[in-house]
C-alpha cells in the first residue's frame, strides 16, 4: 500500500488531498481522486484568458512610437494580423534608428494600467482563475505585471545582443493564444477569453465564451457574432454570467 499526495484546484481554493492507493484492489490514481470528489469530469472549472495590451494596459509599441517620434511603430496587431510579419517590421525599424531594449524598457516603466484595469482584474480573480495570454515579451512584461498585482502571464521572449540590440524573438508556440486555450481545455478547463485584436480571435473563437473588448470597428464588423464591450463592468458581468450558467 502506497500513500500519494495530490494537489487539486477547486474554484479559487487550493485543496491538498491525501489518498491511499491499494495495488491489491487494482484502483488507479485517477479513480481514487474521483472517489474523494477532488475531480469530477462533469464539473469542469472555468479559467479566464485575457489579452494584455489594449485590454489591461496601453499598447506598448504605440507608447514607444510617441516617445521616439517614429509613427511607423504605431502599427499593432489591430492593423497587421500576421504577428511574425509585424515583429520583423518592428525590428527593422529599431535597427534603422539604432534603438534597443533599454530604450523600450524606459518607455514601459512610464506606462500605467488603463483606468479601472487593476480593479477589474482583482475583482475577476476573486471570482475565478485568470491567465493573461499575450504576444508581448518577458523583457517587457515585468513592470506591468507589478502594477497589475502580479497576475499569471504567458508570453514570449526576445533575443537580445550584448549591446542591447533586439535581434530576434521567440514565440512560446505556434498560434500561441489559440494553442494555449486548447491546452487548458485538454486538462479539463472551460476557457472564457477576451481581447481586442486579430491575434486574439483564435482563443476567443475556440473558447466556451469569447468577447471582444475595446476592439476596432472593422474587427467588430467582420465578427458580428462576437459580443463586444467597452467597459470593464460590462465585461465582468458577461464573464460572471457564463460562470454562473
Amino acid at each position: 500500500m502506497v500513500i500519494f499526495t495530490n494537489y487539486c484546484l477547486f474554484l479559487k481554493f487550493t485543496v491538498v488531498v491525501f489518498f491511499v492507493f491499494d495495488y491489491n484492489r487494482q484502483e488507479n490514481i485517477f479513480e481514487a481522486i474521483q472517489r474523494y470528489h477532488c475531480i469530477r469530469m462533469e464539473d469542469k472549472m472555468e479559467i479566464v484568458c485575457l489579452d494584455l495590451e489594449g485590454v489591461l494596459v496601453p499598447e506598448i509599441w504605440i507608447a514607444f512610437a510617441e516617445e521616439t517620434g517614429i509613427p511607423e511603430l504605431k502599427k499593432t496587431t489591430r492593423d497587421e494580423p500576421d504577428y511574425d510579419k509585424l515583429m520583423k517590421y518592428r525590428l527593422n525599424i529599431l535597427k534603422e534608428h539604432n534603438l534597443g531594449l533599454k530604450e523600450i524598457q524606459e518607455t514601459i516603466a512610464k506606462i500605467d494600467p488603463l483606468p479601472g484595469a487593476k480593479e477589474f482584474l482583482d475583482k475577476l480573480r476573486e471570482l475565478t482563475q485568470v491567465i493573461i495570454i499575450s504576444d508581448t515579451f518577458s523583457q517587457f512584461a515585468g513592470p506591468l505585471m507589478k502594477k497589475l498585482g502580479y497576475p499569471t502571464i504567458f508570453c514570449n521572449s526576445l533575443v537580445v545582443a550584448d549591446n542591447g540590440e533586439i535581434i530576434d524573438f521567440k514565440m512560446r508556440c505556434e498560434k500561441s493564444k489559440y494553442t494555449t486555450v486548447k491546452a487548458l481545455q485538454s486538462i479539463g478547463y472551460d476557457t472564457i477569453a477576451s481581447g481586442d485584436s486579430h491575434n486574439d480571435l483564435g482563443m476567443i473563437q475556440a473558447s466556451k465564451a469569447g468577447f471582444l473588448f475595446r476592439s476596432t470597428d472593422a474587427i467588430k464588423a467582420e465578427y458580428p457574432q462576437l459580443p463586444a464591450f467597452e467597459t470593464y463592468d460590462e465585461l465582468y458581468d458577461a464573464i460572471k454570467k457564463v460562470i454562473e450558467g
